[in-house]
């Protein structure tokens, strides 16, 4: 148990009988008139759904023991994503709901966090940007410059991204696994 002034971004709480809410924000607020209250914006793990919470200051809340570890994707069982336990070495079998986006960028050796409560895994987090080899592009127009615009580009993990005109098949980049935009060459 903990009180509305101990939240902090990233906590998980069990609301609404049992569901699991992870903090995106909170903001304690001070009126002039009245009691002071949290504001909060909650995220439903499970679901992905988000929602504005208030709760009045000092209020007690359940909050759950959510385990965080360090998993490396080691291969693909039919809908099952399998991560591998760095420290234990021990295989976790995740279905692709639960992986979500983060599918986009998984290969062989992929090091990522894995969020469990209970023994069941909950999500997948990637690092902010990851590394990836461009499968396919068609090749470049001449006149095209580094300012020009972009041009669609399969990645090795068969995603599809935009990508400026000058990048080759091939070619090394850096993705934002937030937002899949590219960031640019790797230096190699």
């Amino acid at each position: 148990m903990a009180t509305t002034n101990d939240l902090k971004n990233g906590m998980v709480l069990k609301l609404d009988a049992g569901q699991l809410w992870s903090v995106v924000e909170f903001q304690h607020v001070k009126p002039g008139k009245g009691p002071a209250f949290v504001r909060t914006k909650l995220k439903n793990v499970l679901s992905g759904k988000t929602v504005d919470k208030t709760f009045n200051a000092g209020t007690k809340v359940e909050t759950a023991t959510v385990d965080r570890r360090s998993m490396q994707f080691s291969y693909m069982d039919g809908e099952y994503f399998v991560f591998m336990d760095l420290d234990t070495y021990d295989q976790l079998h995740v279905d692709r709901k639960t992986v979500g986006d983060a599918a986009n960028y998984l290969i062989e050796g992929f090091e990522a966090t894995v969020a469990m409560y209970e023994g069941n895994p909950l999500s997948v987090e990637l690092p902010a940007a990851v590394e990836l080899v461009i499968e396919h592009t068609e090749p470049g127009v001449q006149g095209d410059r580094s300012t020009g615009g972009t041009k669609p580009a399969r990645l090795e993990t068969g995603y599809e991204i935009g990508v400026p005109l000058f990048i080759t098949t091939g070619e090394k980049i850096k993705v934002d696994t937030r937002s899949g935009e590219y960031l640019g060459r790797v230096n190699s």
